[in-house]
């Protein structure tokens, strides 16, 4: 099997060309939020559930036999979910649509490669909205920009669609509570595509924390540190205007972490947030901006003066059982790539960046069912190699072992893209609660907002909102959903089958087209 060819840089999930040139509007900051000052500290009001509304906590949705799904935004992002999902049985893309169709329909190739029927183009402005309306479609999968993820998301929810989102799915809190709203009121999934919780060190060491290996994780990394400069001309721009593109736009704009996902998420699921813990509060610092104003100067010829990122944001939160989270971001300078990923433990230690390691002592390991050939392990330095590949062998994620290796035939950021969307279609056809829910997504996606708050205030605390609404302590531990061996067969059964069928009808499809193309190639070339 071939390995899908993609434009990688990095984790970069949210690297999409936009779908619908409407104007820059999408806000860190919304005109909906409401706080107050509590003893020195920003509280933010949770709005109350709406009523007939329930939590979505574990929710489940009928079986899927077969996902039929609608991509939009296929820029950058779109084209390498596209192929990704024609290696995964029992699903149909039923729809494209990017605002430029030039580009929906080049996706119509990677279709044909994989002998799976064409799909229905959709384009322009309001593109979007026709796609979701369709009745034909169980799954929108949204890889536009950052300004347009939440209106296509909402028209997909209002439709009775389930949603997946690049990152951040949601640039504020206003985007958070309505994507919520309308997830419990139509009891549709709205899952944000945060593709570094499958990466391959992430989901290792999740595994080992859940059983405990490192003793209680008290304290916790994560981060985005990557240089964009090679890439800032890539960002769509909307017409000749534009000369700083959607994303240079937006930290111009916007204060706070506006891409926290990355390294907030793995470090999250492994603290059991809304599953037996929360964040409660946070204190955001940023640098001036020194590289931004540069980069925005360079690209008009003027002089800037209103550039609200600083070039590198630090957030610290602390959690109600006493745990804190560091997160940092930073596309601006010149340091390596580094999700930075790291947890604290009270027996134990992990770090993937800028050295991937473990730290644990004799005792530790030998109580982790490893027994070390080394006596005197200690917790001063990292794992020798040969101990911490037993460490691994020992604790590989179930998801790894059953998703790794085609993964890393399919590719997607070296495969967790691919293991990402794999679990996403899994969990619908076996009518399983998803890896992450609509909370995940509000919670992340919370730091630009919260954040910015926080440094608008002096760098005061800032009180997060509860967006389980009083339930974020009945599920107790992160968990992924699985399966009975027996259903998980039978489901495979119906969807492999299917794929087989479509795969015939597909072939069949292009030959037509082919024939088609061959006699009009040949028409031109008399005249």
């Amino acid at each position: 099997m071939k390995k899908i060819t993609q434009w990688v840089i990095g984790a970069c999930a949210a690297f999409a060309l936009i779908c619908t040139p409407v104007s820059m509007n999408a806000q860190s900051l919304s005109p909906s939020t409401k706080w107050h000052w509590e003893k020195g500290t920003i509280v933010i009001d949770t709005p109350e559930r709406p009523a007939g509304q329930e939590h979505a906590l574990g929710m489940k949705a009928p079986k899927l036999n077969v996902v039929r799904v609608g991509f939009v935004g296929l820029g950058m992002r779109g084209p390498g979910a596209v192929e990704r999902f024609t290696y995964i049985p029992g699903v149909q893309i039923v729809a494209l649509c990017d605002y430029e169709k030039e580009r929906a329909e080049k996706c119509q190739d990677i279709l044909r490669k994989a002998s799976l029927p064409p799909a229905a183009i959709y384009s322009g402005a309001e593109g979007y909205k026709e796609l979701c309306q369709r009745e034909d479609i169980d799954l929108v999968y949204i890889a536009a920009d950052w300004d347009h993820h939440f209106p296509i998301a909402k028209c997909a929810l209002e439709n009775g669609k389930h949603t997946a989102i690049e990152v951040p799915s949601a640039m504020n809190l206003e985007q958070c509570w309505e994507l919520i709203n309308l997830t419990e009121k139509t009891r549709k999934h709205c899952m944000i595509l945060e593709n570094c919780c499958y990466d391959w060190f992430e989901m290792n060491t999740l595994n080992m924390a859940q059983q405990g290996v490192f003793g209680e994780v008290i304290r916790a990394q994560g981060a985005y540190i990557h240089n964009l400069d090679d890439f800032w001309d890539y960002y769509w721009k909307n017409g000749k205007e534009d000369k700083l593109g959607w994303r240079l736009r937006y930290n111009m704009e916007n204060r706070g972490d506006v891409y926290a996902t990355h390294g907030l998420g793995p470090v999250a699921q492994a603290l059991d947030i809304h599953r037996g813990d929360r964040m409660t509060t946070l204190v955001a610092m940023d640098t001036k901006s020194v590289h931004g104003k540069a980069l925005v100067e360079k690209a008009t010829g003027e002089k800037c003066d209103n550039f609200r990122n600083g070039d590198h944001t630090t957030t610290l939160i602390r959690t109600e059982n006493g745990k804190v989270i560091e997160i940092q971001h930073d596309v601006m300078n010149p340091q390596p790539y580094n999700r930075l990923y790291q947890l604290t433990g009270t027996k134990g230690f992990a770090n993937k960046y800028p050295v991937e390691g473990y730290a644990l002592d004799s005792e530790q390991m030998a109580a982790s069912g490893v027994q070390p050939k080394v006596d005197n392990l200690s917790t001063h330095s990292f794992l020798p190699k040969e101990e911490m590949e037993a460490l691994v062998a020992k604790y590989q994620h179930p998801i790894l072992k059953k998703y790794g290796e085609m993964a890393k035939e399919v590719g997607g950021h070296g495969g967790m893209d691919f293991i990402m969307d794999s679990r996403l279609v899994y969990c619908l056809q076996n009518g399983l609660p998803l890896d992450m829910d609509v909370y995940d997504l509000a919670e992340w996606c919370s730091l630009a907002e919260l954040g910015a708050i926080s440094m608008d205030n002096g760098c005061a605390a800032v009180a997060f909102p509860d967006f389980t609404r009083g339930h974020w302590n009945d599920v107790k531990g992160y968990k992924h959903a699985f399966a009975t061996p027996e259903e998980e067969a039978a489901s495979m059964k119906i969807a492999e089958e299917f794929t087989a069928k479509q795969k015939e009808l597909g072939a069949k499809e292009w030959e037509k087209i082919a024939k088609k193309e061959a006699k009009a190639a040949k028409k031109a070339a008399k005249k």
